[in-house]
């Protein structure tokens, strides 16, 4: 028998080793005992923390975070296909996926795909941050997955081990979303997932049709929401049996929900005004009304449940926010929301998404331009004092350019500087040439120093081919070729690698992110971070040739598109879309002028207080000279960390 089965071997070998691989398949699928453990318990045995990606180091410990011991084995749950997760920052979500990642390949080896964003940078920086660390430093798991080779099958975003592999995919890029059937599929942040995935559909529908042939497939739905109504998660969540942990009082042993509302702290008043003491944050105890201190928080989660309230949902879902979380206390949380408080609607809608995982509940009431008209402003100059540094933006038309000049402060509160109709043909260089002096020109600030355009963005989109030619030679000083995309980005800006044939890098920002930041700082009543302001028509008083202050057109423009919802690949998505017959160069513009500021990049915005501080200096200085003939001895003015 034994030398048959030899001579089979020898006469068949392509049809041996198909049996062979087929007879092995069976023995792993269908004779494989169940995994021995659940995810939090094979967590707790060998899951190590790399010091590079985690400020805690060392073995994983369930116990530091208990809410999420329940939500990891609902994940391994043979019974259960489906989970979802809102959450906000800082409570664990990563750590939970890479948990779900060692588990499958440890104890029960499965095809997995992993889908973020975009493939790069995130899906790279996941893999070499997170993936590759957590897979060094954990035993078992480095005796399944060893380094591999490109010949062998595994890259970055790709790697194998016995029984499965795992794949790290974008919601941008459908080839990342085809071809292999997966068995667990992990979806991480769902509401910065395009409309999209290129002209394919949905990604989160095609995602999840890669799992369809598997009976024990598993779907887990991750992200902090966005926008109520058109948050992908937020509607997970609402088919879902919405278990949120109640924890107990330590006073009177109610269990309730930790909700913001229920935050308390001191203030006192100096000098008149309110002065927040975010060290004296407590929680109020909704039953009793007792004060909760920090330190009562450990003992408080090691008692909390999870407790279902839409019983008849379709699967497990789970809300959690940061004060639930052992890594961010409730005095940090109370400064970060005083500090968004101050700054506005967008960094409060920042502070509901990320620290409470609320969705925000946009505010789409008419906007009003003849508001902005009543508020204008006479400058003492054309540049006035608190203004530290100029964008610009060009919108190409057919019959014109029309450029604005914006100034921007401390906490990007800006001044519109100018605003100019070139009338002309875009084709022709004549219009272009008249321009390029008022880009080179100096503008006056009210210390008398001069100030000149930093950055400027030109619309691409229309013209392109002169566009270019203006650009290509002046990109070094700062002269940027733009075009905006009304398709929801997983990225607001981004640029291309390599020049275009006209060798010019064309930058790409969404449309719709940008503006939002506008039209939240429109409806700013006070002046301070983020508040625009405009100038008054008073260019004879100046002394300029021509008054560079909007009219009422320009302000009138502001009102020619509307926030609407729309349904696009099976999901809600909000685009702002234009009225009939209104024209809205001045939207254009002033996003343009933000842009433009994104472009220079954080080591100039985070830095604009001190730049307007050092002009200002630098032009009383100036002026002293040429009063007395002598500068004035006192403090050096040193702006730091500007890129």
């Amino acid at each position: 028998m034994a030398n048959t089965m030899t001579m089979k071997r020898r006469s068949f070998p392509r049809a041996w080793a198909e049996w062979e691989r087929r007879k092995q398949h069976l023995r792993r699928t269908l004779l494989k005992p169940p995994p021995r453990l659940t995810l939090s318990e094979w967590a707790d045995r060998y899951r190590v923390l790399s010091p590079e990606a985690s400020a805690e180091a060392g073995r994983w410990r369930t116990d530091r975070a208990p809410y999420l011991r329940e939500i990891m084995d609902t994940v391994s749950d043979p019974l259960v296909r489906r989970v979802c997760w809102m959450a906000s920052s800082q409570v664990g979500k990563t750590e939970v996926i890479l948990n779900v990642i060692g588990y499958y390949i440890d104890q029960d080896p499965a095809p997995i795909l992993v889908i973020l964003p975009n493939e790069r940078p995130m899906g790279e920086a996941f893999s070499k941050d997170r993936l590759a660390p957590m897979i060094r430093d954990t035993e078992v798991l480095r005796r399944r997955i060893r380094p591999g080779k490109a010949r062998d099958g595994d890259t970055i975003l790709h790697k194998t081990f016995p029984g499965g592999h795992i794949t790290i995919g974008g919601a941008n890029s459908p080839s990342g979303l085809a071809s292999r059937p997966i068995r667990v599929v992990l979806f991480d942040e769902i509401d910065r997932y395009p409309p999209s995935a290129g002209n394919e559909g949905d990604p989160v529908s095609l995602g999840e049709q890669r799992a369809a042939t598997f009976w024990n497939r598993k779907i887990v739905l991750i992200s902090t929401p966005t926008i109520r109504g058109a948050s992908r998660i937020e509607q997970e969540w609402e088919a879902s049996d919405q278990r949120r942990y109640y924890v107990p009082c330590p006073h009177c042993g109610h269990m309730q929900t930790l909700r913001w509302p229920q935050m308390h702290w001191d203030t006192d008043v100096v000098d008149g005004r309110k002065v927040h003491r975010p060290e004296t944050a407590a929680y109020a105890c909704e039953a009793c009304g007792a004060l909760i201190p920090e330190s009562a928080k450990r003992e408080m989660l090691a008692a909390g449940e999870w407790r279902a309230e839409n019983p008849r949902g379709s699967f497990p879902g789970f809300h959690i926010n940061s004060l639930y979380s052992p890594w961010v206390t409730w005095p940090e949380l109370v400064e970060k929301f005083v500090r968004a408080s101050h700054a506005g609607r967008e960094q409060l809608k920042t502070f509901i998404n990320l620290q409470l995982g609320e969705p925000w509940d946009e505010l789409e009431e008419d906007f009003d331009p003849d508001e902005l008209i009543s508020r204008r402003e006479v400058y003492a100059a054309e540049v006035p004092n608190g203004v530290g540094l100029l964008t610009a933006m060009v919108d190409v038309q057919h019959d014109r350019l029309e450029l604005l000049v914006v100034g921007w402060g401390a906490g990007e509160e800006s001044w519109v500087i100018a605003h100019h109709r070139l009338m002309g043909d875009p084709a022709t260089s004549d219009v272009w040439e008249r321009l390029e002096r008022l880009r080179t020109k100096p503008y006056r600030h009210e210390s008398g120093a001069s100030l000149r355009i930093k950055a400027m963005c030109v619309d691409a989109g229309f013209q392109k081919d002169a566009v270019y030619r203006y650009v290509a030679p002046r990109q070094g000083s700062g002269v940027f070729a733009v075009k905006g995309s009304d398709s929801r980005l997983t990225e607001k800006l981004t640029v291309t690698k390599r020049p275009n044939r006209d060798g010019v890098r064309l930058w790409t920002f969404d449309a719709g992110a940008f503006k939002d930041i506008l039209f939240s700082r429109l409806r700013l009543q006070r002046p301070g971070p983020g508040y625009m302001h405009f100038p008054a028509p008073i260019g004879d008083a100046l002394g300029l040739e021509e008054d560079p202050a909007p009219d009422a057109e320009f302000f009138h423009q502001f009102g020619a598109e509307i926030l609407v919802r729309e349904n696009e690949a099976g999901q809600v998505v909000r685009r702002y879309k234009k009225l009939a017959g209104r024209r809205n160069e001045a939207i254009d513009l002033a996003v343009g002028c933000i842009v433009a500021l994104h472009i220079l990049g954080p080591g100039y915005r985070g830095h604009l207080g001190a730049l307007a501080q050092q002009i200002q200096a630098a032009g009383e200085k100036h002026q002293e000279v040429a009063t007395t003939g002598r500068p004035r001895r006192g403090r050096r003015v040193i702006s730091r960390g500007i890129a």
